[in-house]
């Protein structure tokens, strides 16, 4: 076999189904190899590296399932960083094929085609696992072990490169085998005990989620109940309970709330704003779930500490803790009622709430919504009801503008089973509006819609609250919307104000034969900040 037949045989044999890239001179025979197994392996191509490490990302989030990317050396891996250093963020299971210049010339600063100063070194900081494939007889058992480490403590994406020389380099290859299992984590019953009678003695708890417990909502929402206790997330953790149970609670409302907590429980999340903005003192007990060992320590001692996967993990302490157990009567009309006085908070965001109410009627319920930097997207965080884990897609503390249409579309592509709805300003959208092309060419049924108001808004807004109206390099020119999407055979249309949006919605999820995109025309809207980045109420 070729180096190239032979990773493509042990990307089959991972269970890989689909390979998102843009080709090029350094990978031909890794190409090559896709076409003879184009039966089994799909190559969707895209009009930009970019695109195609945010399609593998955007697969990954919404399947929770690892996927890959390919793309050539230099300047193809550097286009495809951002979404590679996001799926790091992310722990989000994507794996890079990237190529590489004649196996002879790495290191020696030629100047061949492509080439960059210790690419293995760039890429090494960008994933949790790099190698080099070098022949053909290793690349099953390089693709196994990326795949292993992929999945193995905290998630996180890999790379592999090879030298274009290789790729067709032919000589005998092992037996491919499927992949073994991956080990769980070992759990500490002390651990679970600690946390439990802690836990257990709470008087007013509180739960944070994050990304790390998105494939245990049952368990989550087991523990919220036997609790009584509020569940707050923020980016990534949407999802983990249903948002119309009354425990579900928004940021602003976790933080108004969050001086009379006396234990906080971390599951699967960093806790950056609890714990650094909002503030810990001497009343205040933290308990964390978290599959990295390092991570509890890195900014307040917790009194209890588990390391392991968020569903065994509570499992285990579900087990536990009706021993140590105080008795809890329900909270439902008390949350009910606080959350009804944040609600009235929140009403100074009722023009970006109009749009999401528009969406949420529209949006089936494991539907997927794809949130972007825009003030959409930001109240969306605040205020969108999510109903089911994986169906909103956030892109966690790298926060990118533009990253969003393109991630969708991998979404799409990867659960056509379901809609998938983009959204985005014009500023973000152009980032990717290129790959309207990809939607076509693939015949991917995502909805786009794009809120303009001809400037990047975010950053305008800061600059009028916070500069004095210093506005600068924040105007755009941009294209009609909806004749440049026609323009790639893109169904579109222009939605002006919520009720436009809505019927627009209806009708764009009833055509599920290619993409569409809907523009809405839109002003100045209020700022939310003052719901995300809240004073400290606890601590000097």
């Amino acid at each position: 076999m070729t180096t190239g037949e032979a990773t493509v045989a042990a990307l089959l044999a991972h269970g890989l189904d689909t390979i998102y890239a843009l080709p090029g001179v350094h990978n031909d025979h890794l190409f090559d190899a896709l076409y003879k197994s184009a039966n089994r392996i799909r190559t969707v191509h895209t009009r930009h590296e970019q695109g195609a490490a945010y399609m593998a990302l955007g697969a990954a989030l919404a399947t929770g399932r690892p996927q890959a990317y390919t793309v050539v050396p230099g300047p193809g891996l550097l286009n495809s960083g951002a979404a590679l250093l996001t799926a790091y963020g992310m722990n989000a299971q994507v794996l890079a094929l990237i190529g590489e210049i004649p196996q002879s010339g790495i290191g020696r600063s030629l100047g061949f085609l492509h080439e960059i100063r210790d690419q293995a070194g760039i890429v090494e900081r960008l994933v949790d696992h790099a190698a080099r494939i070098t022949r053909p007889a290793e690349a099953p058992r390089l693709i196994a072990d990326a795949f292993r480490a992929m999945a193995s403590g905290r998630r996180g994406p890999a790379a592999l490169e090879c030298a274009m020389d290789v790729w067709g380099r032919t000589e005998p290859v092992p037996a491919i085998l499927p992949p073994e299992p991956v080990d769980p984590l070992p759990i500490d019953d002390d651990a679970v005990l600690a946390a439990a009678k802690i836990i257990g003695s709470a008087k007013n708890p509180l739960i944070v989620v994050g990304g790390g417990a998105i494939d245990a909502s049952e368990e989550v929402t087991l523990l919220a109940e036997m609790l009584q206790a509020p569940v707050v997330s923020w980016r990534r953790g949407h999802g983990v309970i249903d948002g119309r149970n009354p425990l579900r609670v928004s940021l602003p409302l976790a933080h108004d709330m969050w001086r009379e907590v006396d234990v906080a429980i971390g599951i699967g999340t960093r806790m950056l704003m609890q714990l650094r903005e909002w503030g810990t003192d001497g009343d205040l007990r933290i308990v964390r779930i978290d599959s990295d060992p390092e991570e509890p320590d890195r900014l307040v001692r917790p009194a209890a500490a588990v390391t392991g996967d968020a569903g065994p993990v509570l499992r285990r302490l579900l087990d536990v803790l009706p021993a140590h157990n105080a008795r809890r009567p329900s909270r439902a009309e008390e949350m009910k009622e606080r959350q009804a006085r944040m609600g009235r908070r929140l009403a100074k965001l009722a023009p970006q709430i109009a749009f999401l109410d528009a969406i949420r009627a529209e949006l089936p319920e494991d539907g997927i919504f794809v949130d972007e930097v825009t003030q959409i997207g930001f109240a969306a965080r605040l205020c969108l009801p999510v109903y089911k884990p994986r169906t909103f897609l956030s892109p966690g503390y790298q926060d990118n503008l533009g990253w969003g249409y393109a991630t969708a579309l991998g979404a799409q592509h990867a659960r056509r089973d379901v809609p998938v709805l983009s959204i985005a300003g014009d500023g973000g959208f152009m980032y990717a509006a290129n790959e309207l092309s990809t939607a076509i060419c693939h015949k991917i049924p995502l909805v786009n819609v794009v809120f303009n108001n001809n400037s990047y808004g975010n950053v305008k807004l800061i600059q009028d609250v916070s500069y004095g109206g210093r506005n600068i390099a924040v105007q755009l020119a941009n294209p009609d919307f909806v004749r440049f999407a026609e323009s790639f055979g893109v169904a579109a249309e222009r939605a002006d104000g919520p009720a436009e949006l809505r019927a627009a919605l209806r009708r764009a999820f009833a055509r599920r034969d290619g993409p569409t995109l809907i523009e809405v025309p839109v002003g100045p809207m209020p700022s939310p900040w003052e719901f995300i980045h809240m004073p400290r109420v606890r601590g000097a």
